[in-house]
């Protein structure tokens, strides 16, 4: 597989590409934490009203246990306490809820912020690359010497526009099929920067 061009220039700008791609993903990864952080704040308040509450449920449960065991006045005692915890428990379930709410929208944030700017640049990057790693690896087995230009000179003729054949020749077609060979290498670079790969050299050995 060949996943850089064999062009200076054009290898540098596909290097410099792909490190950009990481950096952006890293970047937004880092992004979507820090609005995590920042929404699990909202949190707080409903952590401290569970702890809180449900301490003071348990602490009245266990008054109303003791109370109850009180000769004759234990039960009518123990009822206000009971319904004091149980009060007390439900605070602390809406203090959970509140947590359980909070972690949820933290988290699809977190997602939103990071996946949409990522997928957006992938969407438009990631395609280009894949097509230039097929065109280049298949390119690449095919050319192992300068025999083999005919081929790629083949596809400049049906591939590039006029104007660039008129600067090859006046007649680059016909002189294509007479083998001229100065014109196949010449049409063949052609299609071979735009594969991005480097021409074999002229005496055929790579």
């Amino acid at each position: 597989m060949k996943l850089y061009a064999d062009l200076p220039s054009r290898r540098t700008t596909q290097f410099v590409g792909d490190l950009l791609l990481a950096l952006w993903i890293v970047l937004w990864i880092w992004l979507a934490t820090r609005v995590h952080e920042a929404t699990e704040e909202l949190a707080i308040p409903g952590r401290r009203i569970d702890a809180s509450a449900g301490d003071l449920g348990a602490q009245l449960h266990d008054a109303a246990g003791s109370v109850g065991d009180l000769p004759i006045v234990g039960d009518d005692a123990s009822k206000p306490l009971n319904g004091a915890g149980d009060a007390a428990e439900q605070l602390a379930r809406a203090g959970r809820a509140q947590v359980e709410a909070v972690d949820t929208l933290a988290f699809w944030l977190a997602i939103t912020t990071a996946l949409v700017p990522i997928l957006l640049v992938l969407a438009f990057y990631v395609p280009r690359r894949v097509r230039f790693v097929r065109r280049a690896t298949a390119g690449q087995r095919l050319i192992d010497s300068a025999a083999d230009l005919d081929l790629f000179a083949l596809r400049a003729l049906t591939h590039q526009p006029l104007h660039v054949l008129a600067r090859i020749s006046d007649d680059p077609a016909g002189r294509w099929r007479a083998r001229d060979p100065e014109i196949v290498r010449r049409l063949a670079l052609l299609d071979l920067a735009d594969a991005g790969l480097a021409p074999p050299p002229a005496d055929g050995r790579r």
